[in-house]
Order: C-alpha cells, then sequence, then structure tokens
C-alpha cells in the first residue's frame, strides 16, 4: 500500500509491515515485564536499605510503563494485521496508536536515565535487585537506540516532497503545474539516488566515467521507482505471490511440445555440436574471473594448489604475459584452462568503470586465439551493469538500428581498443595465423564479448562467440538477428539476468502491482506463507491470491487496486493487461544475442538444497526469456560454477545416449 504519512510527511513503510516487528517487541517486553514482577515480588522485602525506596519506586513506575506499552503494541499489531495491501481503511487509526506509542518513549527514555543514574550513585542494596534494574535500564536504552535506528532506515528522502495522487485521477496530469510537479520530483528522485549511489560506492575513483555511471544509475532507479508507491515489503509480497501464481499457471499446462515435436536429426547434431564447445570454452570464461572462482569452486585444494604463485616473485617466464598484478590469478588460470604460461598472450586485471579485465590465449585442442572477458566481481562492473541506456554503435556491418546497452557498448570497445591498438591480436595470430578467433564471456563478460565479436567480425570474418548467462537488454532488433550468424548463448533454468532488461522490470513492476491489487490476503500472511513455501515447497493452490469471484466483478475500472498503487500515473505503466508494454524512449526493448540454447531443469523445480539435478538441453528463441521468472534458483542459476555443472551433466548425459542408447530407441534425444 501507500507509505504511511506520519507528521506529515511519506516514510518508507506501510501500515501493515507493523506485525512482525510489534510481534518481536511484544514478546521481549511481556518477559521483560515478567521478569521484572518476579524481581519486585521476590525481593521488595530486602528494599530496606539506603536508597531502596528510590529501587522500589523505580520498579513500580516501569511496572505500570511497560504494562501500557505492551497494550499498545499489541493494539498496534492487532491494526496491522488487517485489511489487504491495497485496502488499508481498517488500518485508519495506525497513525494515532503511532503517535501514541512514539509519546511513551519520552517517560521510557527518563525513566531509562533515573534509573542509570540511581545505580550509579552505588545504592547499597540487595546484588540481585541491582543487577536486575542494571539490566533493566540496558535494556532500555538497547530499545530506544533501535527505534532510533529504525525510524533512520524507513526515513524517505522524497517524503516530504511526494504529493498524493490527485482524486481527479491522471487525467489531472495535464495541467502545466502537474508537469511541472512531476518534473521537480523526477530531478529530486534522481538527485537522491545518486547521492545513494555516492555513498555506497565511495571507494570508486572519481574520473569521468564513474561520474556518467553514477548519473546514469541513478537516472535508471528514479525512472524504475518514482512512478509507484510501493514501500519494500510490498514488492517483497509481490514476489512471493508471482512465484506462486508461476508454479500454478505451469502445474495447470498440458506438457505438450515434450514429446510430439522434435527437432531434426541436423539441429540436433549442431546442438550436440554448440554444447560441446560450449562445455570446451566455459573454462576460459571462468578462468577469467582469477582466483577468487576457482578458490570458490575448490575451497579445500584451491588454495593449496594455488598458494606457491601467490607468493612466487615475478621472473622472466611470468613478464611473456601482458599485464600486471597477476600473482594469484595466474596460477588459478593455468589450473582452470589446462594451458601452459606460453599459450597466454595477454591477461590484464586492470578494472574501473566501463573497462573490464580480460585473457588472450592460444588453444590448440581447438586451433583458436580464445579472448575471455571477466563477468561482474566489482562495484565498478555493477556500475556498468546499470548504465543501461541506449547507445548508437558506429558498426561496419551494413545493419541499421545499431544499438545497445551502453555500458556493456563502451566496455567492449575498451577491449577492441586494447586488443587492436595494442597489437595484442596481431601478436596472437603471428604465432598462430591458421586458428580462428573465438571470443568469450560469462554474465557482464558475455555480454561484452558478444558486441566485441559485432565489432572484429568485419577484419575476422571466421570468428565464433559463446556467452554464458548474457543480459537481455543488450543488443537492438536488428543486432540480435545479425548476430545469430556467429554468437551461441547458454541460458540455465531460470537464471534472472538473460531475462533482465529495462522493458522486462516494468512489466515485472506491472505483473507486482496487478497481483498485489488482486490478492485478498494481508501481507504478513503473504510472508509467512511464502517463507515456507520458498524452503519447503507445497502446492501454490493451497493460498489463493486472486479476489472471489464475486468480488472481481467490483473492479468496474482496470485494476482500481494498481491505480492507488500509482503516485503519478507511470507513463510506461498500461493499465490493460493486453496492451503491450511502452518504454520509455532512453531505454527502448533490447534483446540477448546469437543463438539461446536453453538448460531446463526436469521435474519440479528444487529447492536451494536439492542439489543433482537433471537438465535437458534445447534450442530456444529470444521471446522466451521476455518475462523474469519468480524462484529460489533466479539467482544460483546464474553462478558460473552451477552453470559449468549443469554443463558437465548435460555433456556426459547426451554423450551417453548417443553412444550407448536404449534397445529399440533411436540416436535422437527428444528436449
Amino acid at each position: 500500500m501507500p507509505g504511511m504519512v506520519l507528521f506529515g510527511r511519506r516514510w518508507a513503510i506501510a501500515s501493515d509491515d507493523l506485525v512482525f516487528p510489534g510481534f518481536f517487541e511484544l514478546s521481549l517486553r511481556v518477559v521483560w515485564w515478567i521478569g521484572i514482577l518476579t524481581l519486585y515480588l521476590m525481593h521488595r522485602g530486602k528494599l530496606d536499605c539506603a536508597g531502596g525506596t528510590l529501587l522500589s519506586s523505580y520498579l513500580i513506575v516501569l511496572l505500570v510503563l511497560l504494562a501500557v506499552i505492551i497494550c499498545t503494541v499489541s493494539a498496534i499489531v492487532c491494526v496491522s494485521m488487517k485489511g489487504t495491501i491495497c485496502n488499508p481503511g481498517p488500518r485508519k487509526s495506525m497513525s494515532k496508536l503511532l503517535y501514541f506509542r512514539l509519546t511513551l518513549f519520552l517517560p521510557e527514555m527518563v525513566w531509562a536515565s533515573l534509573g542509570a543514574a540511581w545505580i550509579a550513585d552505588d545504592v547499597q542494596c540487595d546484588r540481585t535487585v541491582v543487577s536486575g534494574i542494571i539490566a533493566t535500564v540496558i535494556i532500555s536504552w538497547i530499545i530506544i537506540v533501535s527505534t532510533v535506528v529504525t525510524i533512520i532506515i524507513v526515513f524517505d528522502p522524497l517524503g516530504g516532497k511526494m504529493a498524493p495522487y490527485p482524486s481527479s485521477g491522471p487525467n489531472h496530469l495535464d495541467s502545466h503545474d502537474s508537469s511541472q510537479l512531476l518534473n521537480s520530483l523526477k530531478t529530486a528522485a534522481t538527485s537522491v539516488w545518486e547521492t545513494r549511489i555516492k555513498f555506497l560506492c565511495c571507494c570508486v575513483g572519481k574520473d569521468d566515467h564513474t561520474r556518467v555511471a553514477f548519473s546514469s544509475t541513478a537516472e535508471l532507479f528514479s525512472t524504475y521507482f518514482s512512478d509507484t508507491d510501493l514501500v519494500p515489503s510490498d514488492i517483497a509480497a509481490g514476489l512471493t505471490l508471482l512465484h506462486q501464481q508461476q508454479d500454478n499457471i505451469r502445474n495447470s499446462q498440458e506438457p505438450d511440445g515434450v514429446i510430439g515435436h522434435s527437432p531434426g536429426p541436423p539441429q540436433e547434431a549442431d546442438l550436440d555440436a554448440e554444447l560441446a564447445n560450449c562445455h570446451h570454452y566455459m573454462q576460459f570464461a571462468a578462468a577469467a574471473y582469477g582466483w577468487p572462482l576457482y578458490i570458490y569452486r575448490n575451497p579445500f585444494t584451491g588454495l593449496c594448489k594455488i598458494g606457491g604463485d601467490c607468493c612466487r616473485s615475478r621472473t622472466t617466464e611470468y613478464d611473456l604475459v601482458g599485464g600486471d598484478q597477476l600473482h594469484c590469478h595466474f596460477g588459478s588460470i593455468l589450473h582452470t584452462t589446462g594451458l601452459q604460461y606460453r599459450d597466454f598472450i595477454h591477461i590484464s586485471f586492470h578494472d574501473k568503470v566501463y573497462e573490464l579485465p580480460f585473457l588472450v590465449a592460444l588453444d590448440h585442442r581447438k586451433e583458436s586465439v580464445v579472448v575471455a572477458v571477466r563477468g561482474t566481481m566489482s562495484l565498478q562492473d555493477i556500475l556498468t551493469d546499470l548504465s543501461a541506456e541506449n547507445e548508437t554503435l558506429n558498426l561496419e556491418c551494413g545493419v541499421q538500428d545499431c544499438s545497445a546497452h551502453k555500458g556493456i557498448s563502451q566496455a567492449a570497445r575498451y577491449v577492441y581498443q586494447r586488443l587492436v591498438n595494442d597489437g595484442i591480436l596481431s601478436q596472437a595470430f603471428s604465432i598462430a595465423p591458421e586458428y580462428r578467433l573465438v571470443v568469450v564471456g560469462h554474465s557482464l563478460g558475455a555480454g561484452a564479448a558478444a558486441l566485441l565479436a559485432i565489432m572484429l567480425r568485419s577484419s575476422y570474418p571466421q570468428i565464433r562467440c559463446y556467452a554464458f548467462s548474457p543480459p537481455r537488454g543488450l543488443l537492438s532488433k536488428s543486432l540480435y538477428e545479425y548476430s545469430k550468424n556467429f554468437i551461441v548463448s547458454l541460458v540455465l533454468g531460470k537464471d534472472v539476468i538473460p531475462r533482465l532488461s529495462v522493458t522486462n522490470l516494468e512489466d515485472l513492476k506491472k505483473r507486482i502491482l496487478r497481483v498485489i491489487a488482486h490478492c485478498n490476503k494481508p501481507k504478513y500472511q503473504i510472508l509467512l506463507y511464502g517463507c515456507w513455501y520458498e524452503l519447503f515447497g507445497g502446492s501454490p493452490d493451497n493460498f489463493p491470491t486472486e479476489l472471489d469471484g464475486g468480488a472481481q466483478g467490483d473492479l468496474t475500472q482496470p485494476l482500481l487496486g494498481e491505480q492507488s498503487l500509482l503516485t503519478h500515473g507511470s507513463p510506461t505503466y498500461s493499465f490493460s493487461s493486453d496492451s503491450p508494454l511502452e518504454s520509455p524512449t532512453k531505454y527502448p526493448p533490447l534483446y540477448p544475442p546469437g543463438r539461446i540454447i536453453h538448460l531446463e531443469e526436469e521435474g519440479a523445480s528444487g529447492r536451494f538444497w536439492r542439489s543433482a539435478a537433471q537438465y535437458s538441453a534445447r534450442w530456444s528463441h529470444e521471446s522466451q526469456f521476455s518475462k523474469i521468472l519468480i524462484g529460489p534458483k533466479m539467482l544460483t542459476d546464474h553462478m558460473p560454477h552451477v552453470l559449468m555443472k549443469a554443463l558437465d551433466s548435460v555433456v556426459s548425459d547426451r554423450a551417453g545416449y548417443v553412444f550407448c542408447p536404449a534397445r529399440g530407441s533411436s540416436n535422437v534425444d527428444m528436449v
């Protein structure tokens, strides 16, 4: 629901967010009250000492004050449990209860201060009583400090500038005053986000690229978040409901296409060949991450294997490899790829905004010169990822509308200039002129590798690119079609990154608004059941997320609940569920690179601890990645070591199926 309005400003917390913190405080206060009451009843006869009267009065007043606080917090919890996210009417008394609760902090602070002062006077009373009062003073101040920290966290810098949603509806925004208001709010939101990002990335340099990245990232966040009135818990509840809704739809669908239509032998042969190539070149994409990924994949033996390289001084043989600050990186790269030091032409771990680490090696097994670009591993890389506006590219590929993700295209251009202007590729092909060029990468590195391959294709027509888990919002439609001739992308399961683009995020926001507006359950029930569902599974049918059939008829307009969640009528949001989603002109729809191989988990999606998942491989169209899927593996499926394990399993299974077919079965694998 919209954030609560207290003291004339909006806060980043809703009136139904107080169930869990209120219940926690209530439990603590009740135990505390019982402890003090027990202390007083058992030791009141020992308070006839010097200062004992003050301590007795302190305990009695504290018991009364705690009783009032317990009643108030109980009322807050009960009121917060009422209504739904889009129906805050039953919680209209919440602001008065919070004002009263905050008022009680004043006597509590005074009494905690007096208790501390009396204890400091070295009262000569029973030690148990004194220790109990010291504990009550400490607990009082812990709760007071925790409350202050909570207030700071839920403080919304834009809260004092948020105008209420106009009662006349979005049409009211046609006026000149409303346009000025929206522009000023957007400017303020961008400034606030830029300040936050600079604070979080305070250790990043202050060069021109970094300043541009700060502005681009701030504008992206302000564009996405400034047109809705959702608090963080609303988004969490919406994602939980979407996951259950998505699983419910999947369970109700017929298992079509599994056996009815199988690809022909040529396509299957092509798939097997490309899977084998992906399995081989993924080692280079993983090696580009250096020692952190190697240690993570080999927690018990990794440090022992590369420890000598970390401490070894630079020798002549290491000087043959370009770049600097290799140390542990070089040892991990050798172990990951299985190559020798003389097979490497250049290794660079130079890392800045729009400038990615990469390596160039001679792969004698596949007779190729491999360029591997590293994925996201630093704050600089994250800023490169978030510079998501569109940028026109000057390419010699005969394709119109050559545009791409700005941050990734800048990173690809940096690697291109290093490879060409510094003569790195010339050096590689002078050693192995008959080899072909292969560019690989994972995640951000996959996007940069794809754009790098496009830039290099005019000079190297036989170039191939293998993009592992690339971001969806990368290429314009025409560049996407062009890239199918020489780029293969590999996507695992529900990986969120190959489905991540500004357009898809807008679609996700629209779906969150719809499912929240249609939900007839209070938020605390949604979150409780959602945690259980994510951890232990269950049937999504057990928790209805839609309004009852009779209640849906009351929606005379398209989703009145959704409309209440929009602060100023988002220009990027369409109320009609069937209408195409409009994107801001600065963020047009972008597409993933090349042909896509999708490794899908067979059977029901497992939870976090369920390993040994089985995957099947098939060619997929980019439209199958046009929506973000919610699930416990949407992040873990993106990890490079998880992708490598899945590739190992798929390649070995398909090889065994081809060479050892069951009696009476064909060699064509139906996936």
